[in-house]
């Protein structure tokens, strides 16, 4: 396990944390509380066991950690360029076996006003599926094990492509 945390400026922390073990639901929302603080805004993302009419029976998650965690501080600090009146972010990924009903995925933000702190929230979970090099493994039952791609890092992928230099 491995948190990264930077201050900022006005006293605002930013925390990302990549790690094998079990996220505790909720426990991110703690850390972003702050005195100068209307809103909280949360998202958390769990194993369902279903995808496409298909019997999930876990996700697994590999991640580049090195480049995982400074991609994350990225994302964060997009939130914060966007929303200047962000107080607390704190962002968690699990990598390994993720079993239904358990988290993979915690964003927590606290602002000024509730509006900063949702539409930054939905803005970091995309950005973070987009840009993060972190990949799941859909596991079936019945049939083989699947990686799943989503329309974010299809569109990351796209992007990149736009921007190669030719050979």
């Amino acid at each position: 396990m491995s948190v990264q945390t930077q201050t900022t400026p006005s006293g605002g922390e930013t925390s990302v944390l990549l790690t094998d073990e079990p996220l505790v639901l909720g426990a991110l929302a703690a850390r972003v509380v702050c005195g100068t603080a209307g809103g909280i805004a949360t998202f958390i993302g769990t194993t369902r066991d279903n995808f496409d009419g298909k019997r999930v029976l876990r996700l697994e998650y590999e991640a580049y950690r090195p480049m995982a965690q400074s991609e994350m501080m990225a994302v964060c600090t997009r939130m914060r360029e966007r929303w200047p009146t962000l107080r607390h972010v704190a962002m968690a990924h699990r990598v390994g076996v993720v079993p239904i009903g358990e988290a993979s995925v915690e964003i927590a933000v606290s602002s000024a006003h509730r509006r900063e702190a949702l539409e930054a929230v939905q803005f970091a979970i995309d950005d973070l599926k987009a840009h993060v090099p972190i990949w799941k493994k859909e596991i079936y039952e019945g049939e083989a094990a699947a990686w799943k791609e989503n329309a974010e890092s299809r569109a990351g992928r796209a992007a990149m492509e736009r921007c190669a230099l030719p050979e």
